[in-house]
């Protein structure tokens, strides 16, 4: 027969595009079995492991989250410990991690999964979607890893190794496109062990299509890959340029009496909000303090960098000793800071910025 009538020709492209599909899948998880890193939360499909990690390495490295996450489990093993935690608590075990609203959002979810669903996490992505801090990717990777729902995980990872494989060339910064990329993703994600294959994608797009310098050369999915056929990999996954950061200089003032200290908390709305740091007034001179609360300017520390997603922060420590404790006193009612020991500030949950100050000082 010349000519296929239009319906088997369409049927046998159809079969042909799946047998693609399936046997991408199955090139990634077998790459996956053999290659994936041994890490602490893929040791069971317990949900509670599986969501602190996820949270964790949201905007943080591997190799940094870890130790974060064996500290979190040793300190609340189950979800129940965790809700009965005070944000104090929770702060200071993720201090140095930074978008601290993170460990807010994580003690609210579990004071939800503990409250409302009696300490089982939901087991649909649906009903994750309603648990505090909990987006599209975190919901889809429980629902896959702990449940086997079949729902695909769309992350950084990801994106990029939809966008070079299938040649998408959406800008991945704009909301609407996340929509293409879950459609493809969805082809080719496999109806038995959909979790194995999520975790497959993400740890792929972690250790061989890499942002830059991909391993194209041992690339067990290059056979498959739009980019390198084309060439193309530098091009994809197209994302909008940053925005430029914003460049500040800030002043901190530190006062202290022999061995105690006044600290700031961070109000409600604030990045930083329920951490603890120093007055900081960008307009105020430290030598205006040190003459009108009789105190002497002992130091001056900076400027030390400190980069935050839209700033670029110089920051300046201005160390001032009050000798009157009476006044020592007045001024800490005037600016509403709270007065502790200088022993009692390593208690205290503090931004990553304070903490490699006070490692550099001595009071």
């Amino acid at each position: 027969m010349a000519f296929l009538n239009a319906k088997v020709s369409s049927t046998i492209s159809k079969k042909a595009s799946n047998y693609i599909e399936i046997q991408l899948a199955a090139t990634l998880i077998h790459w996956y079995s053999r290659e994936k890193r041994i890490l602490p939360w893929r040791e069971s499909r317990n949900p509670y492991s599986v969501w602190l990690s996820e949270i964790i390495l949201q905007q943080t490295r591997v190799a940094q989250g870890t130790p974060y996450f064996n500290n979190f489990i040793k300190k609340f093993p189950t979800i129940r410990d965790l809700a009965n935690a005070s944000e104090q608590e929770v702060l200071k075990l993720w201090e140095g991690l930074g978008y601290y609203s993170r460990a807010r959002n994580l003690l609210a979810a579990a004071r939800q999964v503990s409250d409302e669903y009696g300490g089982n996490f939901p087991s649909t992505y649906k009903e994750l979607l309603k648990l505090k801090g909990i987006g599209p990717y975190t919901a889809a990777a429980i629902a896959s890893i702990c449940f086997d729902e079949r729902v695909p995980v769309i992350d950084g990872n990801v994106f990029r190794l939809i966008a070079r494989i299938f040649g998408i060339t959406a800008d991945i910064s704009q909301a609407p496109s996340r929509k293409e990329f879950e459609v493809a993703a969805q082809k080719i994600l496999p109806i038995e062990a959909p979790g194995d294959f999520n975790q497959a994608m993400m740890e792929f797009g972690a250790l061989v299509c890499k942002p830059f310098n991909p391993d194209c050369q041992r690339c067990e999915l290059s056979s498959f890959c739009y980019a390198f056929k084309e060439n193309a990999q530098h091009l994809l996954p197209v994302k909008r340029k940053k925005i430029k950061a914003q460049e500040r200089v800030l002043n901190y003032h530190v006062f202290t009496h022999k061995e105690l200290v006044c600290m700031n908390k961070r109000a409600k709305g604030d990045i930083w909000q329920g951490l603890w740091d120093f007055f900081l007034d960008e307009r105020s001179d430290s030598n205006y303090f040190a003459h009108e609360y009789k105190g002497e300017v002992k130091a001056v520390y900076g400027p030390i960098s400190h980069k935050l997603t839209h700033q670029n922060l110089n920051v300046w420590f201005h160390q001032i000793e009050i000798a009157n404790l009476t006044k020592f006193q007045e001024l800490a009612n005037k600016l509403e800071l709270t007065i502790f020991s200088i022993h009692e500030l390593v208690t205290l949950p503090k931004s990553k910025l304070i903490v490699n100050y006070l490692t550099r000082v001595k009071f």
